[in-house]
């Protein structure tokens, strides 16, 4: 009753046009069909907004609106420090996967400040794209549904993104970023649907989001630094992935990543660190993953430092991605396969000081195992299966 009284008294007279600081994307005439290009909307609107000197708010009504278009809302000529999107509809992509085709991303904000998304729902339609890749035929790479770069002060929070093409949520070259009650729902068989992104940049956190996906539900790449998960379920998807890292020479590392409070059910991996058999100056350092909880996981714990598609690129097979400080603590659960935990190390850099603390997994009716090459580390307290450090 609070919450709809709230909405009341605040947002119906927000959307007046006695209130300059309110965007309404149909007063720049989107339509809420389904079928009537609005992107040219979205841009006029966010034109609008921008160029404002005070807070402003882009709003999008109920109904569902087309976005046939790859869209830039670019930051760098903004005057105002505070834009919120504030989202009651869906925003849909085009049925046909050709349209956007290689566009990149289709919700792209490039060099903004204190931009926030709040509610919604995004529509990648990208089932079509998924099945022409699984034929074998020729098909566009397709896009990441929304994007931020080399951005500060974001918050993406209430929002719901469907079957993405690619990528749900990329963050690149960001700092201060705040996603929090998100769901991302796209079929276990995706390719490259990861659910949330993020690289290169710091002070991100993650929290209270469900991701059910084709791919990792949340994946760490390079140059990420000041990272927080926190209360996320995944499943199905290929879990929480750091990496996959060491792909060019030249590469910045990861750094101080905490993974809490996360449950995986049915996933491909759980907590994974991956990095390609090459030659690398990157590294991984001060990760904690703490209190998780397994439900028939495969490779609920791993590191593979081995990683090399097709066995193709990969001349030494050797990782120079050096792995350390990596803290296990409280994990507990089912494993789907034999081997629960999984260090498959550098032998030029092996993985040091890892840590394994009251971790507790099963596997049906049999013992688990663990498996580990060139990993150094230490156990306290309950620890199965037990361990096989050096």
């Amino acid at each position: 009753m609070l919450r709809s009284l709230f909405f009341i008294i605040f947002l119906y007279p927000t959307l007046s046009s006695a209130n300059n600081n309110i965007y309404n994307v149909a007063n720049y005439g989107a339509k809420p069909d389904g079928k009537t290009d609005s992107s040219r909307a979205f841009s006029s609107a966010w034109a609008a907004a921008c160029a404002s000197a005070t807070s402003t708010i882009i709003y999008v009504p109920s109904g569902s609106f087309l976005i046939s278009s790859a869209l830039v809302f670019s930051g760098r000529t903004c005057k105002s420090s505070s834009i919120t999107f504030r989202i009651d509809g869906v925003l849909v992509a085009p049925s046909d996967y050709h349209i956007l085709g290689n566009s990149g991303t289709w919700l792209s904000f490039e060099s903004v400040n204190g931009v926030s998304i709040s509610g919604g729902i995004v529509n990648g339609q990208g089932a079509e794209l998924w099945a022409c890749k699984a034929s074998g035929k020729s098909c566009p790479f397709g896009v990441t549904t929304l994007g931020f770069t080399n951005s500060n002060n974001i918050t993406i929070s209430g929002l719901t993104s469907k079957n993405s093409q690619l990528y749900h949520i990329v963050i690149n070259g960001c700092n201060n970023v705040k996603i929090q009650s998100v769901k991302v729902i796209a079929s276990g068989t995706s390719p490259n649907t990861d659910g949330i992104h993020v690289q290169l940049s710091s002070f991100v956190s993650i929290l209270n989001t469900q991701i059910s996906t084709g791919d990792d539900c949340i994946s760490v790449g390079t140059g990420t630094s000041s990272l927080w998960i926190e209360n996320v379920a995944c499943g199905p998807g290929h879990g929480i992935s750091i990496g996959s890292l060491g792909k060019d020479q030249n590469e910045q590392g990861v750094q101080n990543v905490t993974v809490k409070t996360v449950t995986f059910t049915n996933s491909q991996n759980g907590v994974r660190i991956k990095s390609w058999a090459r030659p690398s100056t990157a590294f991984v350092k001060d990760v904690l993953f703490q209190h998780i909880t397994m439900v028939n996981v495969y490779n609920p714990i791993i590191i593979d430092q081995n990683y090399c598609p097709n066995n193709k690129d990969c001349p030494n097979k050797v990782s120079g991605v050096r792995i350390s400080d990596i803290t296990y603590q409280d994990i507990h659960g089912s494993s789907a396969i034999e081997v629960a935990v999984n260090f498959d190390c550098s032998s030029k850099y092996p993985c040091n000081n890892i840590k394994l603390e009251d971790v507790k997994l099963s596997y049906k009716n049999s013992p688990p195992r663990s498996s580990c090459a060139n990993a150094d580390g230490s156990t306290s307290g309950v620890v199965e299966p037990s361990s096989c450090f050096n």
